[in-house]
């Protein structure tokens, strides 16, 4: 085939007209054939893979870029070649064309076949080593057509040398992120070491060897998860789909067969065709243990439709029981013996009196980190693990871990309000959960995720239980909780029944934010319900349990539990977090340096408790900077994060967000910025948050002031304007006020100038108060503690009507939004500096 003949594909798939990419040409180098690796942000990020042959770049599409593991094998799209003149290619592709995106070059260099490269093309199996600014060592492409179809799968993996390096020791997509053409390496941050084979789980040989013989128990209470905050790391662990449903043990006795709720119900009668299957597989001493579900149309529980089959008699027959354990079974004890023994037993049965509404629930053997993502794409409500070698006990331990998609879990209802415009139905349920103590405790209220019907439905429920008093123990209500929402006043039920919810958060006074109903219960009794509490599981991080090394490095430091999960939501981990704060600071320490910094550490995770730290009060992060306490009088020493290694360190010592003040350590008491936090309240809409920022541009202009802006990585943006450092806080903060009452008046269908939920319902507050001394605002680049853990990040003016939210890039996806970045938005910010003398008189603002 000709060259001009093997670019007849590229040539057909592009309008050269519109896009800037080469329509051929590209000289060969004589003396090395070349390679590159293009970073191509299209309608999905993916990396093109492309080696010189023939004149030509033989060209693969690679979803999730190359690693330097041998056990990650990627799987590579083969597709049209490319010209030589290609492999500089940087840019956007136009819209509607083919390949639409931006295109970075990522790495380049030369390659050496192994053998015969075309031999090797034609046999599906081409080896050869690169010599790249971030890839080394030897490769391996591999064809894994199996004929038909539409693009050609290969797969492409590292082979086994001095190059080689597990993935979770090293991760180079994420470390290396940049363009090499226009963000040339500053050194190359990899390093040969050797490989270890990882290992492999042992056997069961006899699943029921250490088993005793045993009479069948009355009653068998089950084992209950510990909700963790992190995967663990110690021990082999098998990870099951956690079901949304009711948990239910089934007794199995000489053909009587009963199923026990978690509060010692038996609900046999209202199941009859599980209790007919369950009767027909022939077990006659035995207790399974598993959980009751409708599954939906996409195949996933469906909550509600279980609560239907029993509440609205739709019919239980669409019931499924999935078992997952067996702690007796035919006459033998089997809490003792091994889950993983367990379990082969069960299988083995289920292979063979599987039936249609009673079925085995299958464990996933792949990285639990991508169990636990693709079960939250998935919307189920997450994943349990469990220790593969633990027996059964019926208690609560953390042989069980709940590792959950977001914040969920049961409250005991203890009142609700009408609606204001319908008094047959509710408008909110007020909940309450248990301390350690066993006090009952309010814990805010629940306004959606209910349909009309079931409004009026659960105030027909709760009217019967009607109490004149508040269920709370004495002095934990505060006055005026909920008397001012205005679905109506508060009216008080006997607290027994359970509602299920999802949440964002809990408040530090103990409140959950942005509920949202799932479903009553009454499978378990009120008074177990307590605050789920995640736990820290200790144990080393993946990469040791697969090298036998020690804790992975960042850079100098070594991060301890970099398994553990802080972001059910996005499934990100420690170690995630640490390396991402690595790849950030060349951008985020610009706003560090030189400035009192406050942390907020979050040891278990988004959704654990926070804390907000100020001053160093021995934490020792390693080269973290304690400022000179004549800076703020009476005060501890305030924090200095001025380095990478420091920024590394206090990930690592779990800090997820990064807050500075408005002024420098060199002219403390004068602010050199002026912040404007837009603060949305519920119900608004995002389009009127960017209506808000562009109206508070407007306003600072009229007033000869030039402002920047950010996303905050939360709900608003942040309007910052650049200050030359002349005037105190009182009078910076004062000017910001007038600002923001000014906005409240002159458009008050838009904007609030006071704080608080009730105030900005619909609307904005513009909040002034960063510009207080000592307040601080999240740094530019600093991430979010909260679930998504969104980043905040400049943007440009244009580019405002393109966002989408305020935390529109996260942990995974702002560091690769940053690599395609062509030029800094905050550019000139840096070197302005504006005084606000005629600001204030063209305000009329008197000091």
């Amino acid at each position: 085939m000709t060259k001009g003949d093997a670019l007849s594909v590229y040539k057909a798939k592009r309008n050269f007209a519109v896009t800037s990419e080469p329509a051929e040409g590209g000289k060969a180098n004589p003396h090395a054939l070349s390679f590159v690796v293009q970073k191509h942000a299209a309608s999905r990020l993916h990396y093109d893979f492309r080696l010189e042959l023939d004149g030509v770049m033989l060209s693969w599409a690679v979803p999730k870029g190359p690693s330097f593991d041998p056990q990650e094998k990627r799987m590579a799209i083969h597709v049209e070649d490319h010209p030589i003149s290609y492999s500089s290619f940087e840019g956007t592709i136009p819209p509607k064309q083919y390949g639409a995106g931006t295109v970075i070059v990522w790495d380049n260099g030369t390659w050496e076949p192994v053998g015969d490269p075309r031999a090797g093309m034609a046999a599906g199996k081409l080896v050869f080593r690169l010599h790249g600014q971030k890839l080394e060592g030897l490769w391996e492409l591999v064809n894994i057509a199996k004929g038909g179809e539409r693009q050609e799968p290969w797969i492409l993996f590292k082979k086994k040398d001095e190059f080689a390096r597990p993935h979770a020791d090293y991760d180079v997509v994420t470390a290396l992120p940049d363009s090499v053409i226009a963000k040339p390496l500053k050194k190359v941050a990899r390093k040969p070491s050797k490989n270890a084979e990882h290992p492999k789980p042992s056997s069961v040989r006899n699943p029921l060897a250490s088993a005793k013989k045993s009479a069948l128990p009355q009653t068998l209470k089950p084992q209950l998860a510990t909700l963790a905050a992190g995967i663990p790391g110690t021990g082999e662990w098998l990870y099951e789909i956690k079901f949304d449903g009711y948990r239910l043990m089934a007794r199995l006795d000489k053909g009587k067969v009963g199923l026990i709720t978690r509060g010692g119900h038996d609900w046999a009668q209202k199941m009859p065709q599980l209790v007919d299957e369950l009767g027909k597989m022939g077990l006659t001493s035995t207790f399974l243990d598993g959980e009751i579900v409708v599954l939906g149309p996409s195949g996933a529980p469906d909550f509600n439709a279980l609560q239907n089959a029993f509440d609205k008699h739709q019919g239980t027959d669409q019931i499924v029981y999935f078992v997952f354990d067996a702690p007796f079974f035919e006459g033998a004890d089997l809490r003792d013996v091994p889950l993983k023994a367990r379990r082969e037993v069960l299988r083995a049965f289920f292979e063979e009196r599987a039936s249609e509404h009673v079925r085995f629930s299958a464990d996933f053997p792949a990285d639990p980190s991508s169990i636990l993502r693709s079960a939250c794409q998935l919307q189920l409500e997450g994943v349990i693990a469990k220790r593969a070698d633990a027996p059964y006990v019926s208690r609560r331990s953390e042989t069980w871990l709940k590792l959950k998609c977001k914040l969920r879990q049961e409250f005991v209802v203890c009142g609700y309000t009408d609606r204001s415009d319908n008094s047959a139905q509710i408008g909110s349920l007020l909940l309450g959960i248990h301390d350690a103590k066993s006090n009952l405790l309010p814990a805010g209220s629940v306004g959606t995720g209910w349909s009309v019907g079931e409004a009026a439905e659960f105030k027909r429920k709760l009217v019967p239980l009607a109490a004149d008093e508040p269920p709370f123990d004495k002095g934990t209500l505060k006055p005026g909780r909920w008397s001012k929402r205005k679905s109506g006043a508060e009216r008080w039920v006997r607290p027994v029944l359970l509602a299920e919810v999802a949440f964002a958060e809990w408040t530090p006074d103990g409140q959950i934010r942005h509920a949202s109903f799932i479903g009553l219960r009454d499978d378990k009794p009120a008074k177990s319900i307590v605050r789920e509490q995640p736990k820290v599981i200790s144990g080393p991080d993946p990469a040791t349990l697969a090298t036998g090394k020690q804790k992975p490095s960042v850079g100098t430091v070594k991060v301890s539990h970099g398994e553990r999960l802080i972001d059910p939501t996005s499934g990100v981990t420690k170690l995630d977090l640490v390396r991402f704060y690595e790849s950030m600071t060349d951008f985020i320490l610009p706003h560090l340096k030189g400035r009192p910094c406050s942390l907020v550490r979050g040891p278990t995770g988004v959704g654990g408790e926070l804390f907000f730290q100020k001053h160093g009060e021995k934490i020792g992060i390693p080269g973290i900077n304690e400022l000179p306490e004549t800076l703020w009088p009476g005060h501890k020493a305030l924090l200095e994060v001025a380095s990478a290694k420091a920024l590394v360190g206090a990930a690592q010592m779990n800090v997820m967000e990064f807050h500075t003040w408005n002024s420098t350590a060199k002219v403390i008491e004068k602010p050199d910025r002026m912040v404007f936090d837009l603060d949305p309240g519920e119900g608004t809409p995002w389009e009127h948050i960017q209506e808000a920022a562009t109206l508070v541009r407007a306003m600072l202009r009229a007033l000869g002031l030039e402002a920047w802006l950010k996303t905050s990585g939360g709900k608003g943006l942040h309007v910052v304007v650049p200050l030359a450092p002349r005037y105190d806080y009182e009078t910076v903060k004062g000017f910001s006020q007038a600002v923001v009452q000014h906005l409240a008046k002159t458009i008050p269908t838009r904007f609030v100038a006071r704080s608080g939920p009730n105030n900005r319902v619909g609307k904005l507050f513009v909040d002034y108060l960063r510009n207080g001394h000592g307040a601080t605002t999240v740094a530019a680049f600093s991430a979010r503690a909260r679930p998504g853990l969104g980043v905040s990040i400049p943007v440009s003016w244009d580019d405002m009507t393109q966002l989408k939210s305020g935390a529109q890039w996260n942990v995974r996806t702002a560091r690769e939004h940053l690599s395609f970045q062509a030029a800094d938005p905050w550019e000139a910010y840096w070197k302005t500096r504006q005084p606000l003398a005629e600001a204030m008189k063209r305000l009329g603002f008197k000091r």
